[in-house]
Formats: structure tokens, sequence, C-alpha cells
């Protein structure tokens, strides 16, 4: 199994702490308002899938069986982590992944489906025929993921960008042989962000399909930066570049040009909802204006459920655009710690954590609908 090879391929990379965590045990008591809230949240979850029968868990964003999309979670192969490594970026999370200890952590939080991708650095090293092999490499394994464990995983395919040629030929191999869900990008890639007109014929491509592009940011400047230790560097400049990579695609009207593409842009779109007034020169280049074009793009929860993060985003995005995304392994996501933050801190209604769990995904690849 799959499972076995992949474990048999990290063991070098392999922790000694597995994953752990407490069994949820039933509370007798009466409801609080919270608990009440968990369980319409489970109850409107039956009513998309009336054949699962779910159980509302007392102080638990879990139901009985899993329903959610997770459209943010990481998966990678031993070259690309002996290549990270090498880079100096150390993603320990991701050291002893398998498919296994998603789907465990998946049905804690009432996942059903995980779209997986990689993870910054991305494939690419300087060097174009090896960046290619790597990203088919990482497309071929999570394509065998997706049949050994059926309806559990989908793929947003790797490309091996900034090699434009490269990324061409695997957007059609991804789209065409694998049956991908979209693609993964990230923010910039040696310093140029995605409305560089070096990329043009990559987004013009990716129009022509119609294809989901979920983003994932790339710390451009930490390579520059030396006042801030790495971690720090990145927790700050992921947000950033994400923001800066949505300016160039505004700035240069590539959405305009390219309107057929639907972006998915990580941990709530970096500081762009947050940053609108600070946007508004952009809007000059766009003829529906700058909030067209940003309710446009779809955004993902991970790292985006806090009360001070999350009212905001709200205010800006349409519910119908925000997908349910934890980053796992990553960031300390999980579906249970994504779904309590969106009931707590939302506001959400019923239909509401409805769509953001489940339905808002299935709009954008109704592939999982089957």
């Amino acid at each position: 199994m799959i499972h076995d090879e992949f474990t048999g391929n990290m063991a070098a990379f392999k922790n000694t702490d597995g994953p752990g965590g407490k069994e949820h045990r039933e509370k007798i008591c009466t409801p609080s308002r919270r608990e009440l809230l968990y369980g319409m949240a489970a109850l409107g979850a039956a009513a998309v899938l009336p054949e699962i029968s779910f159980a509302a868990q007392a102080g638990s964003a879990a139901p009985a069986r899993p329903f959610r999309i997770d459209t943010h979670s990481h998966f990678s192969v031993p070259k690309l982590i002996a290549e990270s490594t090498a880079k100096g970026i150390s993603q320990p999370g991701l050291l002893d992944w398998t498919p296994q200890k998603s789907i465990d952590q998946m049905d804690k939080g009432g996942v059903a489906t995980s779209i997986i991708s990689i993870s910054d650095p991305g494939v690419w090293f300087g060097d174009n025929t090896a960046a290619r092999a790597l990203a088919r490499e990482c497309n071929d394994y999570a394509a065998k993921v997706i049949k050994d464990y059926p309806g559990r995983f989908g793929l947003f395919a790797t490309l091996p960008l900034p090699d434009v040629d490269g990324a061409l030929r695997e957007i059609e191999y991804a789209f065409d042989t694998l049956k991908a869900d979209g693609a993964c990008v990230l923010s910039s890639y040696q310093g140029q962000y995605l409305g560089n007109p070096k990329f043009a014929p990559v987004m013009d491509e990716l129009n022509r399909r119609k294809a989901v592009v979920f983003c994932h940011p790339f710390c451009a400047a930490c390579g520059t930066q030396t006042v801030l230790a790495d971690g720090q560097n990145r927790g700050l400049e992921f947000v950033f570049d994400t923001t800066r990579t949505i300016a160039s695609l505004l700035t240069n009207a590539t959405v305009v040009r390219c309107p057929d593409i639907r972006f998915i842009w990580s941990h709530g779109g970096g500081t762009v909802p947050y940053i609108t007034s600070r946007l508004n020169g952009i809007a000059q280049q766009l003829p529906k204006g700058l909030i067209y074009e940003l309710q446009k793009f779809y955004y993902d929860t991970a790292q985006a459920f806090n009360p001070y993060t999350l009212p905001s985003f709200k205010k800006l995005v349409p519910t119908s655009h925000i997908l349910f995304g934890t980053d796992f392994p990553l960031g300390g996501g999980s579906g249970a710690a994504v779904s309590k933050g969106l009931i707590e801190n939302g506001g959400f209604s019923e239909s509401e954590l409805r769509m953001i769990d489940r339905e808002n995904a299935l709009e954008l690849l109704p592939r999982l609908k089957t």
C-alpha cells in the first residue's frame, strides 16, 4: 500500500513523536449556546447529505461522519523534503506525513475530502529539468493517493514555475491525464509576482481551462531580511507576499484579461481584506472596480479564524467565496480548530457554515459531488 511505501521512503526524516489527542467524552448536561451551534452545523450538513446520519457531539466541532471539504491541506515527497531542507527550509509537520495521518486528522475534524497541494518553497531549485521531474513526481504521487483512498483526496497540481514552458506542459498532463482539480502556484518566484508579464502564458492557459488556481505564499523577502529569525520572517512575509501577488494581478489587469481563473488565496488573503483603502490606487486599471475584483476571488480560512481577523475578513468577502481550509499539517491546522473558530468568532448562521464547510467547494469542484 502507498502508506507503507511512503513511510519507508520517509524513514530518514521521521520524528519520534506522533500525533495524539484525547478522545471526546459525552457531557450529561444542558447544552450551551455554543453546543447548540455545533449541533446546528451538524444537522445542516445532514441536510446536504441525507444518506449520512450526523450526531452532534457536545462541545465538539466534529460530527459523527465527515462532510467538510478542506481546500488547504499539504503533502510532500521525500525528494522535495530533502531539497527544501538543503535550502534551509524546515517544515517538521511534513517530515513524517502520510495519507493515513491526514485521514486520521480529517476524521477528527469532520473533513470528508482534502484537496492536497505542496507548500513552499515549491519544486524549482535552479534547474528547469530537475524541477519538471520533481513536479511530475509530486503530481503522480498525489494521483496515486487519490486512487488508493477513494473519495478522501483531491489535487491542486504542482507546476515547475518559474519555468513557463515546463509549467505549460505540466498543466496539460495534470489536467488532461491526471484530472487534477486545479493548479497550485506560489505567490512569487525569484521575486516576480503572478501578475508579471513573464507568467502571462501560464495565466492565459489556466484562464482558457477555467481553472481553479490555489495560491500558497512564498517568503520572497526571507533571503534578504536579516533582522528577524526565519520563523518570524515567514510569519510576517507570508501574508505580505500574498498581498503583493494579488496587487500585481490587479495592477497589471491580469484579472481583467483572465476573468475565468478562479483564484483561491491562502490564509484569508494575506492582508488584502484589511487594507482595501490602500489598494484604491489600483482601481483605475479595473473597469468594474477594486471591490468587484476582490469579491470574485475565493479565500480559505486557514489561520484566519481568530476573533480579530475574522470580522473584517467576513465584512469584505461574500460568504459564498469563503472556503474551509486547515493548512494541515502545518501551522497547527486542524478541522476541529477551524470549525470551532468559525462558530465562535464568525457570527455565521447555520446555512452559512454549511456553505463554508462544503457547498462553496462543491461549486468550484463539482467532481466532488459524485
